[in-house]
C-alpha cells in the first residue's frame, strides 16, 4: 500500500469517527441565495444553495423584496409590471441547480417568499390544507400532523419551499394512486401576475381542480407569475413500515419495474461498480400497528465541518492522482457506513435496534435537520454549505425513464459498467444512483409517463477546466439516458445538456406557452435562460474550451474536452452515437484499475 492511500485511510477513519460523534451544536443554518451590498436595494447577486450555476455565472439583480402578505406581493408585482422590470422569485434555500431564479441582466427585481410561510387554514373535513408558497415541507408536514393528517408523498429533503417544488415538478416515490409528484395533490392555488394598466399592473388568479390553466401552474418553472397560496389535498394520518434489503444487481433489470409495484413508498440504491442495489421495501399500515420509529437520512443530518472538508480533501486527492483503487476503497467505506448507520432510521426516535422500522408518516417521508437550527459559527452544516472552504461540490444528472424502456436503459448501463466497474465507484461516494418511481401528470411540464428517475450525483471540480476521473463513462451515461432513451430531466436538477431540445418532448409545450403569453405577455418573467430551455430563443449549449466537462455541451472536438490534459472527443463505448471526453495516455501507469 502507497503511502497516499494510507493517509487516506486515516481520513476515511475521521470520517467514521466525526459522524459517529458529531457535534452536539445545533447547526449553522445555510445562507440566504441573496446577498446585496446595500442593505436590500443595491448590486444584489443570486445564487442557489450550493453556491455555483451549472454554467459558473453570476446572477445580478437591482433589488431584493419580502413580502410579508399577497396584497403586498400584488404590489410589488404591479410596481415591477408598471417599469417593465424582469422579475424572478427565490425561494428560502433557492435549492434547484439551474438558474430558474435569475432575472437576467442586472437591473432585475427579485421577489423573496421567505416571509410567505404560514398555515392559512387546515380544513378537517375535506382534508385540505391551504398555505403561502413560502412554506418549507418541514413545516407543512408539522402542521398537517396537528391536525392529524398528512401529505402523503413529498422529496425526501424537507428543506424545500411548496411553492419551489411545485415549479419544478419534484416528487417523492410511488406507483400508488396518482403517483409522488406533489402537484398531483394540488386543488387550488392562486398566482400573482402582470396585467394591463386598467388592473393596475397586476392581478391575482385563482384556480381550482377543472380549470386548464391549473395544469400550467402545477409546474411552471416561475414564467408564469409568482405563486401566492396553495391548497393540498391531505390524507389521514397512517404509519410505515420500512425494510432495507441488499441484493445482487444481477437481476436489476428485470426486477426494477415490478419492485414499484410490489411496494407503495418503493425506491432503489444502486451501487453498480459493488453490484449491489438496496431495495427499500416501504408501505403503509394502520397508526394501531406498534412503533415509533423516524428517519433522519444520515446525509441530510448536521455535519462536522472538520468531516466536510476532510472528505472533498480526500476525493479530490483520488481524482488529482487518478487512484481508481483508492476511490472504490473510499466508496464501499462509504456505503459500509451509511448501513452501520441504518442510514438514519431509528426505531423509536433514538437507536435502530432492527427491521422493519415503523412510524407515523410525518416522522418517516422526509428529513433535513442540517438546514434548521441556530447559528453555531459554522462548527456543523449541510455538507454542501457555499460558506464551508472545501465543501463538497458535485453535479447531478437526474432523468426520467418511461417504465417500458427501463429493462433496456440498465442493461446498457451494466455493459458499461462491465467494461470497467472502477468508472464509477464514484457515484457510490454520493448514496449510489437513487432511483424513484413517478406517474404521468396532467401537468402541461410535468411526466409524460409512469418513469423510474434516475438519479446520478458525482465529483464536480472547483476548476472547471479539470476533467474527472473516468470523465468518458458518466458524460455516456447522461447522453444514454437522454438521447437514447429519451429521458426527460428533472426542472430543478441537470446540466445545461440536459435541457437542449427537451421542451419538444412535451406534448402539451404548446399549451404551456399559451398560458404563459397570456399570463406574462411581455415576458417579464422570463430570462434569457428560461427563453433557452422552452424554445423561445436561443440555445443552452455553450460551445467553448472546456465546454463538455461542465456539461455545458456535447463534444464535437478536442478543444471541447481537455487535450493539455490527455482527454479527446471520443465515441461512446456501447453507444456510439455517444460523444465524450475519452483520457488517452501513453503511459498508462498513471491511471490504477480495480480488480
Amino acid at each position: 500500500m502507497e503511502n497516499s492511500t494510507l493517509i487516506k485511510s486515516s481520513h476515511l477513519l475521521a470520517i467514521l469517527l466525526l459522524l459517529l460523534f458529531p457535534d452536539p451544536s445545533t447547526p449553522s443554518p445555510p445562507p440566504s441565495p441573496v446577498s446585496c451590498t446595500n442593505g436590500r436595494t443595491n448590486n444584489c447577486t443570486v445564487t442557489n444553495a450550493y453556491g455555483m450555476f451549472p454554467d459558473r455565472s453570476t446572477c445580478h439583480a437591482l433589488k431584493v423584496v419580502y413580502p410579508n402578505s399577497e396584497q403586498e406581493l400584488l404590489q410589488f408585482v404591479a410596481n415591477g409590471t408598471a417599469s417593465k422590470t424582469k422579475m424572478k422569485v427565490v425561494t428560502r434555500f433557492s435549492h434547484s441547480i439551474p438558474k430558474l431564479s435569475c432575472p437576467g441582466g442586472s437591473n432585475g427585481l427579485v421577489i423573496s417568499t421567505l416571509n410567505l410561510d404560514d398555515v392559512l387554514n387546515i380544513d378537517k373535513t375535506t382534508m385540505q390544507i391551504t398555505v403561502e408558497s413560502g412554506i418549507t415541507v418541514k413545516a407543512l408536514i408539522e402542521a398537517a400532523a396537528k391536525a392529524n393528517l398528512v401529505i402523503p408523498y413529498v422529496p425526501y429533503w424537507f428543506g424545500l419551499t411548496i411553492g419551489g417544488l411545485l415549479s419544478t415538478g419534484a416528487h417523492g416515490s410511488s406507483l400508488n394512486g396518482k403517483g409522488s409528484a406533489v402537484h398531483e395533490y394540488v386543488t387550488e392555488m392562486r398566482v400573482v401576475t402582470p396585467a394591463p394598466a386598467d388592473e393596475n399592473y397586476a392581478r391575482v388568479r385563482a384556480l381550482k381542480i377543472g380549470d386548464p390553466d391549473l395544469d400550467a401552474t402545477k409546474v411552471s418553472l416561475g414564467v408564469l407569475g409568482v405563486i401566492s397560496q396553495v391548497t393540498l389535498q391531505l390524507q389521514p394520518m397512517f404509519k410505515r413500515s420500512l425494510t432495507y434489503v441488499t441484493r445482487n444487481d444481477s437481476d436489476l433489470a428485470d426486477q426494477a419495474v415490478s419492485f414499484g409495484y410490489q411496494h407503495e413508498f418503493a425506491d432503489l440504491a444502486w451501487y453498480p461498480a459493488q453490484r449491489k442495489v438496496l431495495y427499500r421495501k416501504d408501505d403503509r399500515v394502520p397508526v394501531n400497528v406498534s412503533g415509533n420509529g423516524a428517519y433522519e437520512f444520515i446525509g441530510f443530518r448536521p455535519t462536522a465541518t472538520l468531516a466536510i472538508q476532510t472528505n472533498r480533501i480526500t476525493e479530490k486527492a483520488f481524482e488529482t492522482e487518478k487512484d481508481a483503487d483508492g476511490k472504490c476503497g473510499y466508496s464501499q467505506f462509504a456505503t459500509s457506513t451509511l448501513a452501520l448507520l441504518s442510514y438514519g432510521l431509528t426505531n423509536n426516535g433514538i437507536i435502530f435496534t432492527g427491521y422493519p422500522v415503523i412510524g407515523y408518516q410525518n416522522k418517516m417521508e422526509a428529513s433535513g435537520g442540517c438546514a434548521f437550527g441556530l447559528e453555531d459559527g459554522l462548527l456543523t452544516a449541510c455538507p454542501w454549505d457555499p460558506r464551508i472552504k472545501g465543501t463538497t461540490l458535485f453535479h447531478q444528472t437526474t432523468v426520467s425513464i418511461p417504465l417500458d424502456r427501463v429493462k433496456e436503459f440498465i442493461l446498457d448501463l451494466q455493459k458499461l459498467r462491465d467494461l470497467q466497474p472502477a468508472a464509477l465507484c464514484g457515484l457510490e461516494l454520493y448514496d449510489g444512483v437513487l432511483m424513484r418511481y413517478s406517474k404521468s401528470s396532467s401537468a402541461y411540464l410535468g411526466k409524460e409517463a409512469d418513469v423510474l428517475d434516475f438519479d446520478f450525483t458525482y465529483y464536480r471540480s472547483r476548476d472547471p477546466m479539470t476533467p474527472r476521473l473516468y470523465e468518458d463513462f458518466l458524460e455516456e451515461i447522461e447522453q444514454i439516458a437522454l438521447f437514447k432513451y429519451g429521458g426527460l430531466p428533472h426542472w430543478g436538477k441537470n446540466r445545461n445538456l440536459a435541457f437542449d431540445g427537451v421542451i419538444k418532448r412535451y406534448k402539451n409545450s404548446q399549451a404551456f406557452l399559451e398560458v404563459k403569453n397570456r399570463y406574462d405577455p411581455e415576458g417579464l418573467f422570463s430570462s434569457e435562460w428560461s427563453d433557452q430551455i422552452l424554445g423561445i430563443n436561443g440555445s443552452v449549449i455553450v460551445n467553448k474550451a472546456g465546454c463538455a466537462l461542465e456539461g455545458l455541451c456535447v463534444c464535437s472536438e478536442d478543444m471541447h474536452c481537455a487535450p493539455d490534459k490527455g482527454y479527446y472527443c471520443r465515441p461512446g463505448k456501447i453507444y456510439e452515437d455517444a460523444r465524450v471526453c475519452t483520457y488517452e495516455d501513453s503511459s498508462t501507469g498513471n491511471l490504477k484499475f480495480t480488480s
